[in-house]
C-alpha cells in the first residue's frame, strides 16, 4: 500500500520507518515542514526497529494525500485544532484516515467537519501509537518499542474491521476492534501515567534533569497512578465500555510480564527500553495528556454524573505548578449539542 504519514515529530518517523519495513511506500508529510527538514529520502531507526527505510518527503499535504490507499495522522493532541480543518478539506472522501491516538474524540471532530460530504471512507481511532519513539536526529529515530496490540475503533462504528485489518497490515500489531470511538479516547495509559509522573518529578523537569522515568514509577506513585485508573474505569463504565488496565498497556507497549507497577517499571527499565523522563516544562506529559486526556475524563464524566475527585485534584495541582490552564480543549466546542451515542454508533450525515 501506499501511506501517507501526517505528522514529522517522532511517532510519525517512526511509524513510516515501520510500514516501510514491512514493504509500504510511505509518503510523510509535516504540517510545519520543521520535522522534515534535512531528511533526503529515508529513516534509520535503532533500538526494536533496525536499519535504513525508504520514504518520499511530501511539502505539501495534497501531495502527500495524492495516491494514497489510507492515511495516519500522528500529530500532538493539541495541533489537532489548526490541522483537523485543513485536513479535512484536503483529504479525498474516499480515503480512509486513522488517528494515532485518538485523544479527546477527535476522530468526531473530524467527523464533524466533513458531514457535509455525504457518502465517505470510515475515520478511525487508535487508542495509542503503534510504537514508541524518540527523534535523535532529522533522518534518525530510536524505537524503543512496536506495540503488540493497539484498540481500533471507527465512524461509522461498524467499519472498524476493515480499519483494524488496514492498521495491522501496515503496522504488524494486533488491533482488537473497539465498540466506538469513545472507547480508545479513554484506554490510552499515557494521560495517567505520564500526569502522574510529571506532578511527582517537577523539580526534575523544571532543571533539566536526566531521569528514567520507569525506574521512578515508585510505590507511591503508582498508588496515585490507581487511584486515578479506578476513576477512569468507573467513568468507562458509566458509557457502558471497560477499558484496558494500566498494567496491561504497559505488557502490550513493552512485552514485560504483568505484575505491579513498580515491578513492570523497573523491568522495562532493567530491559533497556526505558525512555528518560521530560526535561522541560513545556512537556507533552502535561501540555497534551491533561488537556486532552485528564481534563477530557472531567467533561466526560459531567455529563454522566461521574464523581473523579483524584482526577480533578491532580488536574488543578498540576496547572498550579505548571501556571497555565490545563483544561482548555478547543475540539470539545465542536462536539456541543450532538447525540454523542448515536454520533459515536452511526456517524453523522453518512
Amino acid at each position: 500500500m501506499k501511506v501517507a504519514i501526517l505528522g514529522a515529530g517522532a511517532i510519525g518517523p517512526a511509524a513510516a520507518a515501520l510500514a516501510a519495513s514491512r514493504g509500504h511506500a510511505v509518503v510523510l508529510w509535516s504540517p510545519s515542514g520543521r520535522g522534515t527538514a534535512g531528511m533526503a529520502g529515508f529513516i534509520e531507526a535503532e533500538g526494536a526497529l533496525a536499519g535504513r527505510f525508504p520514504l518520499h518527503v511530501a511539502a505539501r499535504l495534497e501531495e502527500a494525500l495524492d495516491g494514497a490507499t489510507v492515511a495516519l495522522l500522528a500529530v500532538p493532541a493539541y495541533a489537532h485544532e489548526a490541522l483537523l480543518p485543513r485536513l479535512a478539506a484536503a483529504i479525498p472522501p474516499g480515503l480512509p484516515l486513522l488517528i494515532a491516538p485518538a485523544a479527546a474524540l477527535s476522530p468526531l471532530v473530524f467527523e464533524v467537519l466533513r458531514r457535509s460530504l455525504g457518502p465517505r471512507a470510515p475515520v478511525g481511532g487508535m487508542a495509542t501509537t503503534p510504537t514508541t519513539a524518540r527523534r535523535l536526529a532529522p533522518g534518525r529515530v530510536r524505537i524503543p518499542a512496536i506495540r503488540a496490540a493497539v484498540d481500533l475503533a471507527a465512524l461509522p462504528a461498524a467499519a472498524a474491521p476493515p480499519l483494524a485489518a488496514l492498521a495491522t497490515a501496515l503496522f504488524g500489531h494486533d488491533c482488537p476492534v473497539a465498540p466506538d470511538v469513545l472507547h480508545p479516547a479513554l484506554a490510552n495509559a499515557n494521560p495517567i501515567i505520564h500526569a502522574v509522573l510529571a506532578l511527582a518529578n517537577v523539580t526534575r523537569i523544571e532543571r533539566a534533569e536526566t531521569w528514567p522515568q520507569y525506574a521512578l514509577m515508585t510505590e507511591a506513585s503508582a498508588r496515585l497512578m490507581q487511584a486515578l485508573e479506578a476513576e477512569r474505569e468507573a467513568l468507562a463504565a458509566a458509557w457502558g465500555l471497560a477499558v484496558l488496565s494500566l498494567a496491561e498497556s504497559l505488557h502490550r507497549a513493552s512485552g514485560v510480564p504483568r505484575a505491579p507497577l513498580p515491578a513492570m517499571g523497573l523491568a522495562i527499565d532493567a530491559g533497556g527500553r526505558s525512555v528518560a523522563g521530560p526535561a522541560a516544562m513545556d512537556t507533552r506529559y502535561v501540555t497534551e495528556d491533561v488537556p486532552f486526556g485528564l481534563a477530557f475524563y472531567l467533561w466526560l464524566a459531567a455529563r454522566r454524573g461521574v464523581a473523579m475527585p483524584r482526577t480533578a485534584a491532580v488536574v488543578a495541582v498540576l496547572e498550579t505548578l505548571w501556571g497555565r490552564d490545563l483544561r482548555a480543549n478547543p475540539l470539545l466546542a465542536t462536539l456541543e449539542g450532538l447525540d454523542l451515542a448515536a454520533a459515536l454508533r452511526e456517524g453523522l450525515d453518512r
